[in-house]
């Protein structure tokens, strides 16, 4: 694969509730692109500013949650016309916001779980079990599973914490699956089984908690239906470069998009590089590619086919 790029930086910590893990994402990014022959510089974002070395020719984002994933941090390196990994700001806004993301799945006909937004105070506005989750977090923090009333009042509470109102999802029994992409590349199908089916925080970080199922052990056409879902979900959202797709695959064998991560995480326990080995592609390889795919709103990055 050709380099387009020579001295590049991984962005990683930053100001959000998800900077652990952002930290060791981006430590294994700036090792995965050390080792495929980068010159790399990780710089640890401490606020929402941003000050490039100089001669930095590109960035991979590796910041989770909020300024890296929602569009804050992609605007900045807009302005300094730097390329970036990851979709642009428009798209990684949408994808950030669950409620925005969802009206538009809604609107495009990607199906999604039904949901409403409420406040500190508000009844439960569907039948028990629901999920309640901040409109704009990541990595499952301040989501939770309400199977009883008595848990609805504590949930709700915890959830208001992030924002003023918190979504409430009608809660998809099923199997848990996701779908990462990397460039026109749609990768196999994982299916996560986490304790209790439930794939909270502690099941997503805890090594040994959850297993990993790759490739999902699917009917291949339903397998080809889970890609094309997450490939409509990528589209439709306007992503570029990379993300990852989860869904659930209901009893009665419906898939329900419930959201699109647009920085989704590269540590040793992440889905992406998962389903990458999978698909051949080492990690120091599947790295490179998603930084070769760096671009802007104005300087259009490659795609996987031209990166080949």
């Amino acid at each position: 694969m050709a380099r387009r790029f020579k001295r590049v930086a991984v962005l990683m910590g930053g100001p959000s509730s998800e900077r652990d893990v952002s930290l060791r994402s981006g430590a294994a990014v700036t090792a995965g692109l050390t080792e495929a022959g980068y010159d790399t510089v990780a710089i640890d974002v401490k606020g929402r500013t941003l000050d490039l070395p100089s001669g930095i020719e590109a960035v991979f984002i590796a910041l989770h949650g909020e300024f890296g994933e929602d569009g804050e941090v992609q605007s900045m390196l807009e302005a300094q016309d730097v390329p970036y990994t990851g979709s642009g700001p428009r798209a990684s806004w949408l994808s950030f916001n669950k409620q925005a993301s969802k009206k538009v799945l809604m609107r495009k006909g990607v199906p999604t779980p039904r949901f409403e937004l409420v406040r500190s105070g508000s009844p439960c506005p569907f039948p028990l079990p629901v999920v309640v989750k901040p409109p704009a977090q990541g990595s499952s923090i301040g989501v939770y599973r309400v199977r009883t009333p008595a848990e609805w009042g504590p949930a709700l509470a915890d959830g208001l914490r992030f924002a003023p109102e918190i979504m409430v999802e009608v809660f998809i029994p099923g199997r848990e699956l996701t779908v990462g992409i990397v460039g026109d590349m749609v990768l196999p199908v994982i299916e996560i089984r986490a304790p209790d089916d439930w794939y909270d925080y502690t099941a997503k970080y805890t090594k040994g908690q959850t297993q990993y199922l790759v490739p999902a052990p699917l009917e291949p056409v339903l397998a080809r239906q889970c890609q094309q879902v997450a490939r409509a979900t990528f589209d439709a959202l306007g992503c570029r470069g990379v993300g990852r797709v989860d869904i659930r695959l209901s009893d009665t064998g419906e898939m329900m998009v419930l959201e699109l991560n647009n920085v989704p995480g590269f540590t040793e326990t992440s889905l992406l590089p998962k389903a990458a080995r999978e698909a051949g592609l080492s990690f120091p390889v599947l790295c490179a590619r998603i930084l070769e795919s760096a671009g802007t709103d104005r300087q259009p990055g490659l795609t996987g086919t031209e990166m080949a």
